[in-house]
């Protein structure tokens, strides 16, 4: 991807201002051969609401984070494989605009752009980088995606027991189905690899479904230690896409100029220097 750009000071101190709008606790983003192809606020939509994101495109990787000062301080660093990453393109809803969902192993969760030029643009850029990197690479493209969380606001009751959410029985998601549920039905914790190494909160269901299939891996090949599986107990919610200051106007979208890049017809944005 556009191979006279990576070597290029330009790209460097691009790059380099990336890695410092995520300091201190961001990763280094500093790579051969790796080249910043655009960058633009979009809105994501979080767990309660729609949130300003930072997105970062690189030939290989997105970037994005939580804003505290634009173009200044970002945090949240976030780091997604393009050859992770599938898209699906969705028709506008009620409350969101120009939307897509961008689906991955870890985690899948749905987009706005501006505009629609601007949605085109991004989803023509992202898949487009994906296949050359599949095609460097020669990675095998992912099939197995995250679900989708289901937002906080869209269920005032437990769905799995039916039970009123209120101030003291809080909402909580299993990572598995994505379904919003109560402390109750979620007290269990499974390892799913794709999501953490660590064990997540799941529902009952979830957690009986995900033992039967671990018991049906492990059929055959079963050790004197039995299975690794953890007790449930109990934990807070996540706070990852916790309510952040939201700012009054949607920052254009910025693409590196370059005639290795391919540029989507009728865009709006302003290319970078």
């Amino acid at each position: 991807m556009a191979p006279r750009l990576a070597f290029t000071e330009d790209n460097a101190l691009r790059i380099a201002a990336v890695e410092r709008a995520f300091a201190p606790s961001g990763k280094s983003l500093s790579k051969p051969g790796r080249v910043l192809v655009g960058e633009g606020r979009l809105m994501k939509l979080c767990r309660r609401s729609l949130q300003p994101k930072m997105f970062f495109l690189f030939n290989d990787i997105m970037v994005y984070g939580s804003i505290v000062v634009h173009r200044l301080w970002y945090k949240n660093q976030h780091i997604i494989p393009l050859e992770d990453i599938i898209i699906e393109d969705l028709a506008d809803s009620l409350e969101m605009k120009n939307q897509w969902l961008l689906r991955t192993p870890k985690k899948s969760f749905y987009m706005s752009a501006a505009s629609e030029k601007e949605k085109q643009a991004w989803i023509c850029r992202i898949m487009e980088c994906r296949e050359q990197q599949l095609i460097s690479s020669r990675k095998e493209p992912t099939t197995s995606f995250a679900t989708t969380w289901i937002p906080d606001r869209a269920s005032h009751i437990c769905m799995r027991c039916a039970d009123k959410f209120t101030v003291t029985q809080r909402r909580h998601h299993c990572r598995q189905c994505g379904f919003v549920v109560c402390n109750s039905c979620s007290k269990c914790r499974i390892v799913i690899p794709a999501i953490s190494k660590k064990p997540v909160r799941v529902c009952t269901l979830c957690f009986n479904t995900l033992l039967c299939e671990k018991a049906k891996e492990e059929a055959g090949k079963r050790s004197s230690d039995g299975f690794d599986l953890e007790m449930p107990v109990y934990e807070a919610s996540s706070d990852e896409d916790s309510d952040e200051r939201e700012e009054d106007d949607m920052m254009p979208i910025r693409w590196v100029k370059s005639q290795n890049i391919y540029h989507p017809k009728n865009t709006c944005f302003a290319y970078l220097e």
